[in-house]
């Protein structure tokens, strides 16, 4: 046997045994029976290994403990039991024939090739009393060590000490490629630390220089992390320094700076201001037109879009609407029309100027500082040739848009731009035969692309405009990342094309469990495991919080057989940083 053949035996020698496989067990799913030094340890959750001989070579199988059983047949006599409920106890029955039986799911299997361990599959079962041991973090470093330098670490196995392994490969081929996008969705309820966990994931993908992150931050949450604006409570990843130490580029754009660049995006949001509610035109047909108008009149006034804060736009702006010709194109009543221009010319045009017109334009405005156009902003990201290509975080938060016209709406458009920035910037890609090797961040997605139609129409758009995405950009070599609240409320389209994904604390009760249950394939031992997490804030303390996830997808070397995984993330900066060597500074 090969020197690492013969370290894993004495790992394995070394290791606590807690169990032996007993009847029934089968190639999906192992009984075991408990050994009697054991039955006082906690083992649900636990990562067990046995090894086995397949096809004359040394197997090594691992998997997760996923439920324990205590079993006496002689109470389940009635008469036994009768003597159980009027004395509490039958000796010498209760207690000392106990027996303990865990269920064990195998996820991993690895033969031993000579000079090192390759995947395997269970394909028989071993002898009942094969011996269970508890794998340790040595025993992982030495079935995992061709891997070590995909390895990444975002906490322990559920439950116990041993990190678990992880890998996240970038979506590009050659060395540590998947060669082709995932998209991975993070679920969970508020405060069950998906955030967090997306973060840690963010920092797993940017350690690859030749790989791009973009992130669409509707709440502002990775924002301040990226500026280093650190919190006094909860998980604090500084991801300014982290990003800092791993040498990759930070481009943080807040609505403020990014200039909106489509005379179609001046119409929409026009639109929508109460700009047109002043003037008698209420939200309808008629204003939509007027605001069509309007742009189309603008354009052939020779007016940029760049331009549109200064007064003379609005001054043009203005005369336009007054122009009588305009107004017969959305007004068709002379009543209405009159009504208009009664209102009009009793109108404050310094106030609309300021209240209404500066507002908007601000976001089509060129000679801001720090400014960039949606365009610039998307091929500076995708610049293929760049060496170390960056992490673009988009601020799209309603405090930062302070002073400009700016909810909910507006958002919605603005998103649903660099949405299709993003898509066909991918095609370009493909057509070139290059991978764009990016990853896109979504926050919120469960308002941005859920299940049900929107009635906002902008909304809707962007709902329709994910959708497409998730179906074609893959092959483009970009993946999406989808933040959710919720499960059940997401689009079934965008839940279907998930390759990787993680359920945190929040999905056990009603409709969000019976759309969990449906992607874990009705594993009631998985199920039964995932509802034992605790609520993180139902500890004595902040430092006490234990963020557990349940896995599933490629995205472990221990997970060959696709069952869940289950891990607690780590609820220190510290560790994680110091585990992944992320040092800062």
């Amino acid at each position: 046997m090969s020197n690492k053949g013969t370290n894993i035996e004495q790992l394995i020698g070394s290791s606590e045994r807690i169990g032996t496989i007993g009847s029934p067990s089968s190639t999906s799913e192992l009984t075991l029976d408990i050994l009697g030094t054991a039955v006082g340890k906690k083992l649900v959750g636990e990562l067990a290994l046995f090894r086995f001989s397949q096809d004359g070579k040394p197997h090594y199988a691992l998997g997760q403990i996923t439920e324990v059983q205590l079993k006496n047949i002689w109470l389940e006599d009635p008469t036994m039991r009768s003597l159980a409920r009027q004395r509490g106890q039958v000796n010498p029955v209760s207690g000392l024939q106990d027996t303990h039986l865990g269920q064990m799911t195998v996820s991993a299997v690895f033969s031993d090739i000579g000079n090192g361990y390759e995947p395997g599959i269970l394909g028989t079962v071993p002898a009942t009393g094969t011996f269970i041991y508890l794998v340790s973090d040595q025993i992982l470093n030495s079935l995992l060590d061709r891997y070590k330098k995909e390895i990444f670490y975002l906490g322990h196995v559920y439950g116990s000490t041993p990190k678990l392994p992880l890998w996240f490969k970038h979506f590009d081929t050659g060395e540590n490629g998947a060669g082709e996008a995932y998209h991975i969705g993070i679920f969970g309820k508020t405060g069950s630390g998906k955030s967090v966990l997306a973060k840690m994931i963010l920092l797993a993908y940017a350690k690859y220089h030749n790989m791009a992150i973009f992130v669409i931050d509707p709440q502002g949450e990775f924002s301040k992390d990226a500026r280093g604006e650190i919190r006094d409570e909860g998980f604090s990843l500084d991801l300014s320094n982290v990003l800092s130490s791993l040498k990759k580029e930070v481009i943080i754009k807040s609505v403020r700076n990014l200039i909106l660049d489509r005379w179609d995006l001046f119409s929409e949001i026009f639109f929508e201001s109460p700009f047109f509610e002043r003037l008698s035109i209420p939200k309808g047909e008629n204003r939509r037109i007027a605001s069509e108008v309007l742009a189309e009149r603008l354009q052939k006034a020779h007016i940029t879009l760049q331009n549109l804060y200064r007064r003379e736009s609005f001054d043009c702006a203005w005369e336009i609407l007054g122009d009588e010709n305009v107004q017969r194109q959305f007004y068709r009543s002379e009543q209405s029309r009159d009504r208009f221009k009664m209102i009009y010319q009793e109108s404050d045009r310094d106030e609309f100027f300021n209240n209404f017109w500066k507002p908007i334009t601000e976001l089509f405005r060129k000679d801001r500082e720090g400014s960039i156009s949606v365009d610039n902003l998307i091929k500076q990201t995708f610049d293929l040739n760049k060496i170390n290509r960056p992490v673009v975080i988009i601020d799209l938060s309603k405090e930062i848009a302070s002073g400009l016209f700016w909810n909910e709406t507006i958002q919605a458009l603005v998103i649903k731009r660099l949405l299709d920035g993003l898509t066909y910037s991918a095609e370009s890609a493909y057509r070139e035969n290059r991978f764009l090797n990016t990853l896109v961040i979504l926050d919120e997605a469960h308002r941005l692309a859920p299940r049900e139609k929107i009635e906002n129409e902008k909304q809707e758009s962007v709902r329709l405009s994910l959708l497409d995405a998730v179906r074609t950009t893959r092959k483009y070599g970009l993946g999406w990342m989808f933040i959710s609240q919720t499960l059940s409320s997401l689009h079934r389209e965008i839940i279907g094309q998930l390759r990787i994904f993680f359920f945190g604390f929040g999905l056990a009760l009603g409709t969000e469990f019976m759309a969990l249950k449906e992607i874990v394939g009705g594993d009631p031992n998985a199920l039964k495991l995932y509802q034992s997490f605790r609520d993180p804030h139902s500890a004595f303390d902040i430092a006490s919080r234990q963020y557990a996830f349940m896995t599933i997808g490629p995205v472990s070397p221990l997970s060959f057989a696709g069952t869940p995984l289950f891990l607690t993330a780590f609820n220190t900066p510290e560790d994680f940083i110091n585990t992944n060597n992320l040092r800062c500074g």
